[in-house]
């Protein structure tokens, strides 16, 4: 079994304990906010290890997007090339965990829809796109 790797900002490590040590009843918003987040528990590509992250809860129909912004810094979260290497996802939302799998959406139209969707959840993330130069990445998670 891969050695769970907590993540290395103390705050998201706090946030990730109280949101899965009490089964997604505590914590299912973002820190200082009512926006709901979600917990996407994936393989590091390099670690092998079990790591988590919570990220904007945007779901559209049986789907989750998941928005590789990391608040319009230049360069991607490292979880998005885990992402591109290991697919396979559980997602928690609330007391519901979910296995998944993640893929990066490429087609121009299914990017926009997603995109709106999410902006829509998380208003911010028009403003991370103007601020970086990279193009943010789009990812869906969809069942197995």
């Amino acid at each position: 079994m891969p050695e769970y790797i907590p993540p290395t900002l103390d705050w998201v490590k706090k946030h990730v304990e109280l949101y899965e040590g009490s089964g997604g009843t505590k914590a299912t918003t973002l820190p200082n906010t009512d926006m709901p987040c979600i917990i996407v528990t994936h393989v590091g590509n390099k670690t092998g290890g079990i790591r988590k992250i919570p990220l904007m809860r945007v779901k559209v129909d049986d789907t989750y997007v998941l928005i590789g912004s990391m608040g319009g810094q230049p360069k991607n979260p490292v979880w998005v090339y885990n992402l591109r290497a290991n697919p396979d996802v559980e997602i928690r939302d609330g007391t519901d965990v979910i296995k998944m799998r993640a893929r990066e959406v490429e087609d121009d139209q299914e990017r926009s829809r997603l995109w709106e969707a999410s902006a829509d959840a998380y208003p911010p993330y028009n403003d991370y796109q103007a601020k970086t130069e990279r193009k943010i990445p789009v990812f869906v998670a969809e069942p197995v």
